[in-house]
C-alpha cells in the first residue's frame, strides 16, 4: 500500500486513558485524529476507577515510584520521567480538576469522581478536532487496513498511523478482553500470555469459617512474602483473600503458586507490637475469659482476626502462649490458587517490550503504535496503573507525530 493512498488522519483504537492521552497529543500537534471504541461511550474504565475515588497517581519520590513496576521498571522509567506524576496532576488541573494527596500518599481529584474530568477531557478533545466513534469493534487487519464492525456492518479504513490502546484482558465487560492479541500474533508480533495481576487468591477455608468471615476486613496488619513486607489491610472472602496489601504482593504470590502449586503468606496481625510484648500480654491471668475474649481484651484483636487464628492454628498452638504469640506476628495462610483473570483489577502480559521502539511503535509494522495495558508490564494499585497508562499514551502520541514528520 502506497503512503499516498492512506487517509489523512490517525486512528486511535481504544477510548481509555492511554488512548485518549495519545489522541490529545496528536490533536494538539494539529493532526486529524479519530478515536474508535467498542463501548457506547469512551472512558468506561476510568469511570469504574472513579468509584474508588479515582486514584490518579502517587506522590512518593519518583525513583521509588518507578521501582513499583518491577521487571518493567527499566523500560517504563524514561516514559514516566517524560510524563511524571506532577505532569499528570498539572494536566488534570488544566481541565479544571484539582487534586490532593491523601494520607497514604495517593493522589485523587478533590471531588473524588472521574466524571467531571472525563467530561472536560472530551470537550477539549472535540474542541481540538478529534472525533469519537463509539460502538466500533476492531476486528483486526484487512491487509494494511483496519477492519471494524459497527451496527452490524463492516467498516474499513486506511489511516496514516495507528495507535492501539485496547487494554489488557481483565475487564471484558468494559471492552478489555485481550482478543486483540490474535491479530498481532498473526503478524508475527510476540505477545506474552495474559495473567491476573492485582488479584485475589484462594485458600482452603473450612465451610464454617467461610460462612462467618466472608467480607470481613483485617485492618492495620502487615503481609510478608518472599522477603517483602507490606503494611495495609485485606478482606477475607468466601474463597480466600483480596485487598490492597495482597495486590502489592500479587505478582510474587502468583508466580510462586505457578511454580509450586501453593504459597504461604504470613500475616502480622499486630505490627505495632513486638512478639515479646504480645507474649507478655497473653501471659496475663485470663480468669474466666475464653481465649477469644482474652485475645480481644489483651491484644484488641477483632472477631475476624481471632477467627482466622482459630482457622489457621491447631488447638495445641492456641493453648501455648509463646507459640500463639509467634503466630500473631507471623500467621501462616496457605494460598492454593489465583482468582480468574476476569476478576483481577489488571493483567500482566501483552506485547513484548523487544517488539517496541522507544516511541512505542511496533517494529514489525511501521506506523502501528501501542500504549497502556497492551504492553507487557504490571504494577500494584495505588496510582501506578493509571500513571503508566497516561504516560505510555503520551509517549505513543508524541511518537506518532515524530513518525509522521519523518
Amino acid at each position: 500500500m502506497k503512503d499516498q493512498d492512506r487517509e489523512d488522519f490517525v486512528a486511535v483504537i481504544g477510548g481509555g486513558p492511554a488512548g485518549l492521552a495519545a489522541a490529545e497529543r496528536i490533536a494538539r500537534a494539529g493532526r486529524a485524529v479519530r478515536i474508535f471504541d467498542r463501548m457506547p461511550t469512551p472512558g468506561r474504565k476510568l469511570l469504574m476507577a472513579g468509584r474508588g475515588g479515582l486514584n490518579l497517581t502517587h506522590s512518593e519520590p519518583l525513583d521509588r515510584f518507578i521501582e513499583r513496576y518491577g521487571e518493567s521498571a527499566g523500560r517504563l522509567a524514561p516514559i514516566i520521567h517524560a510524563f511524571p506524576p506532577d505532569a499528570l496532576r498539572d494536566w488534570a488541573g488544566s481541565l479544571g480538576v484539582e487534586t490532593f494527596v491523601g494520607s497514604s500518599g495517593r493522589v485523587f481529584p478533590t471531588g473524588l469522581k472521574a466524571s467531571p474530568l472525563l467530561r472536560a477531557w472530551r470537550r477539549r478533545l472535540e474542541g481540538a478536532g478529534a472525533t469519537i466513534h463509539a460502538r466500533h469493534r476492531w476486528d483486526g487487519f484487512d491487509g494494511d487496513a483496519l477492519s471494524f464492525t459497527t451496527d452490524g456492518r463492516m467498516l474499513r479504513i486506511l489511516p496514516k498511523a495507528i495507535i492501539l490502546a485496547l487494554g489488557g484482558a481483565s475487564w471484558s465487560k468494559l471492552g478489555s478482553d485481550g482478543s486483540w492479541a490474535d491479530a498481532l500474533l498473526r503478524r508475527g508480533v510476540a505477545v506474552a500470555p495474559f495473567m491476573p495481576s492485582n488479584s485475589g487468591f484462594d485458600a482452603l477455608w473450612t465451610q464454617r469459617f467461610a460462612d462467618m468471615a466472608a467480607g470481613q476486613p483485617l485492618k492495620n496488619i502487615a503481609l510478608c512474602f518472599d522477603g517483602r513486607r507490606v503494611p495495609g489491610e485485606i478482606v477475607l472472602t468466601r474463597t480466600g483473600v483480596e485487598g490492597g496489601a495482597v495486590y502489592a504482593l500479587s505478582a510474587a504470590l502468583r508466580d510462586a503458586i505457578g511454580r509450586n502449586g501453593e504459597a504461604t503468606l504470613l500475616i502480622d496481625l499486630k505490627p505495632d507490637l513486638s512478639a515479646t510484648a504480645i507474649r507478655d500480654r497473653l501471659g496475663r491471668p485470663r480468669g474466666r475469659n475464653s481465649l477469644s475474649n482474652h485475645l480481644r481484651k489483651t491484644l484488641k484483636l477483632d472477631r475476624a482476626a481471632i477467627a482466622l487464628l482459630r482457622e489457621a492454628l491447631s488447638p495445641e498452638i492456641l493453648a501455648d502462649g509463646a507459640r500463639l504469640a509467634e503466630a500473631v506476628k507471623a500467621l501462616p495462610v496457605r494460598l492454593t490458587g489465583v482468582r480468574p483473570l476476569d476478576r483481577a483489577i489488571s493483567s500482566a502480559g501483552g506485547i513484548a517490550w523487544d517488539e517496541m521502539t522507544d516511541d512505542l511503535m511496533v517494529r514489525r509494522i511501521p506506523g502501528l503504535f501501542a500504549a497502556g495495558e497492551m504492553l507487557d508490564w504490571e504494577a500494584p494499585t495505588g496510582g501506578y496503573l493509571l500513571q503508566a497508562c497516561f504516560a505510555t499514551g503520551v509517549r505513543a502520541g508524541d511518537g506518532v507525530c515524530r513518525y509522521l514528520e519523518r
